[in-house]
């Protein structure tokens, strides 16, 4: 159960390590779409959003206060959904679907990265890890 429990973890920050480098190596594209949504100092937070997607993955990933990690997380596909994924201001239909399947993506995300979250911080046997949890829930 522990190797299924690490690669499932694996499984999970992989999405947000490749987002998070995919924010930083491509910036100014990045940049371009965060500003085309109206994002306030666009370049600012895709950089930033970048980092904390980066280092919530690499936590989880190797299991460095995954807790936090996945916290960040959270809070991160929250804020896109609402902010970058809002599709019900969409105005062309295959914008409005684009978008809405983007935001329920980013909503299921949020809702396993808080699940892990609370399972974590009960110090439940998730697969190897290199420090203790940062919040204990038990």
């Amino acid at each position: 159960m522990n190797l299924l429990a690490t690669i499932g973890r694996l499984m999970f920050a992989y999405l947000f390590i490749m987002s998070g480098v995919a924010h930083l190596a491509k910036l100014e594209a990045m940049t371009g779409y965060a500003k085309y949504k109206k994002v306030p100092a666009a370049k600012f937070f895709v950089a930033l959003t970048g980092v904390v997607i980066l280092g919530g993955g690499i936590s989880v990933a190797l299991g460095i206060y995954a807790d936090l990690g996945t916290l960040a997380i959270f809070l991160f596909c929250v804020a896109a959904a609402l902010k970058r994924h809002n599709y019900w201001s969409e105005t062309t239909s295959e914008s409005k679907m684009t978008e809405s399947v983007a935001f329920n993506k980013d909503i299921a995300l949020a809702g396993a990265a808080l699940i892990l979250f609370v399972v974590i911080g009960r110090h439940a046997n998730i697969g190897w890890d290199i420090t203790s949890p940062f919040f204990n829930f038990k």
